[in-house]
């Protein structure tokens, strides 16, 4: 995190994201802050708070990608969540408290992963031995039964003279080198990939739960985890014989293996602590839970509704969850909405108060189509570039028709509804819809797309306006 200062972390966004400079700069400020958090003393660390942000912009000039690729960037937690799939506390649906949940079962996968990697060597070690286990069981020790004549009739006198039984050592002791040098050789056949095909048996562990659904409702979502992990600590597993091969054998065992190998106490607590300190959440939709009410009709009780549940969190609360309690106060929140029929202000005062960072992203202009297609690492030229590739197939796109795209996709939003860089994919994909469905068939492997293909396949659909609000 060191080297992720705000100009760094801005130009890798800009890697993958055209614009929104402002934006941009925002989110980077909040993401160093954390950093800087970090290194207060104790007495002074819980009283900063992060920034939260609100994001205003029409649909596809990359909000939701801005927090997508920020938290990939600094490998933190983070979950997006639409606020339009949350209801009032009492009504039937998700309560807010549920991103919180989600957000931490993902964090806990997360390090859990992490911790398995890191044990990975031992773990594999470990299953390399139980495999040569179940090919090469080790050999019972032989007990010779004595005779009657052999037993002492008095053991109390220790000086009466016993058979020596030296003679079985030599014997006993080549047997063990053959077992020893036959598992060494299993051992070179296994580490070579020899015996992979090789089907074996082995018992696997299933524990059978009943199925248990609980109707969510107030207080009471994720109940049904509980009852889960508590039936799976009761109920004791069930042993079931299969035959598999050894590769499925190797993926088995080590999953077992590296399960007791973790400290799972150790895991939780960092989980907890990552979404506690570093954890991101990015509310989608959140100017449709502005307003009192809809346009025509009777308030919608369950918009301000959900704005008062979502303060406590935001503000700071302590969510329970599967994994132990979390508080909130110091994730950090980007909210994000078109704010077409509402504005930020429609929202309640004390949520207002809680995003303190409003940031107006702009509409894209023509220019920024044309970059959109052909600066980024994942620019949609190069997608379909690669793609066709597959097929054998090297597929060009001239200058003047990765403009006559930017022209089309820009000059269709200004007419029609704006949905921003979406509307390239639409006309992309109507551009080379008749060479992909041809692909594996077309004798020519070499295909330029210029301006006038382009043209020649949506001027129809462009010139009919109403049928171009349907296509594209």
């Amino acid at each position: 995190m060191d080297e992720l200062t705000p100009k760094r972390i801005v130009e890798e966004l800009d890697k993958y994201i055209i614009g929104q400079k402002d934006a941009k700069k925002s989110v980077a400020i909040a993401l160093r802050n954390r950093y800087r958090r970090q290194r207060l003393p104790d007495e002074l660390k819980d009283e900063v708070t992060p920034k939260n942000i609100i994001m205003i912009g029409s649909t596809g000039i990359g909000k939701t990608e801005i927090a997508r690729r920020l938290s990939q960037l600094a490998k933190v937690p983070f979950l997006k969540v639409e606020a339009t799939k949350f209801t009032e506390v009492g009504y039937v649906g998700r309560d807010v408290e549920s991103m919180i949940r989600d957000l931490t079962n993902l964090t806990f996968n997360m390090v859990k992963t992490e911790a398995m990697e890191s044990i990975k060597e031992k773990a594999e070690e470990l299953t390399e031995e139980r495999i040569l286990d179940i090919l090469l069981p080790v050999p019972k020790t032989k007990t010779k039964k004595k005779s009657q004549r052999e037993i002492n009739p008095l053991p109390f006198i220790s000086f009466i003279e016993q058979e020596p039984e030296s003679d079985q050592e030599p014997e006993k002791v080549n047997d063990e080198e053959r077992f020893k040098a036959t598992r060494e050789k299993l051992r070179q056949q296994l580490q070579e990939g020899k015996l992979e095909n090789r089907l074996i048996e082995i018992e696997v562990k299933e524990t059978t739960i009943p199925m248990i659904e609980v109707f969510a409702g107030s207080g009471i979502e994720g109940m049904d985890l509980g009852f889960t992990d508590a039936l799976s600590s009761v109920l004791p597993p069930r042993v079931k014989k299969r035959k598999v091969t050894v590769a499925e054998v190797r993926r088995i065992l080590a999953q077992e293996e590296s399960q007791k190998l973790i400290d799972i106490e150790k895991v939780t607590k960092e989980a907890i602590s990552r979404v506690e300190n570093q954890g991101i959440i990015f509310l989608d939709e959140l100017d449709k839970i502005a307003g009192a009410g809809t346009p025509g009709g009777g308030p919608d009780v369950s918009r301000e509704g959900v704005q008062r549940d979502l303060l406590p969190i935001v503000e700071g609360s302590t969510v329970n969850t599967r994994h132990g309690s979390v508080r909130t106060q110091h994730i950090l929140f980007i909210a994000a909405g078109t704010f077409h029929g509402s504005k930020p202000s429609d929202l309640i005062p004390e949520l207002q108060g809680r995003f303190p960072i409003r940031v107006e992203l702009k509409s894209l202009t023509e220019e920024q189509f044309k970059q959109i297609l052909t600066q980024p690492q994942n620019a949609l030229i190069k997608q379909y570039v690669a793609l066709l590739e597959t097929e054998g197939i090297a597929i060009k796109f001239t200058e003047d028709a990765i403009s006559e795209m930017a022209a089309l996709a820009y000059n269709i939003n200004e007419r029609t509804e704006n949905i921003g860089a979406r509307r390239l994919h639409t006309i992309i994909e109507k551009v080379v819809e008749e060479i992909s469905f041809e692909a594996p068939d077309i004798p020519d492997k070499e295909i330029t797309i210029d301006a006038a293909y382009v043209r020649s396949k949506l001027e129809n659909i462009v010139k009919d306006e109403d049928l171009s609000r349907y296509i594209l």
